[in-house]
């Protein structure tokens, strides 16, 4: 199943993964089910969900 990023964060933030997951938590809270992920050809975090993004 294809996955929608949602936001990127870099890997070499003095935080590390932190800013990732807070955002990941956030949108937890609001009903969608944000992961944090490691792309490592890219050397980011990615907050990943399942759920294709809704059309307005």
């Amino acid at each position: 199943m294809p996955r929608t990023v949602l936001e990127r964060f870099p890997a070499g933030h003095p935080r590390g993964s932190w800013p990732a997951d807070d955002y990941a938590a956030v949108q937890r809270a609001q009903g969608i089910d944000g992961q944090v992920v490691m792309d490592l050809v890219t050397d980011q975090f990615l907050v990943v969900t399942d759920h294709a993004p809704s059309k307005s």
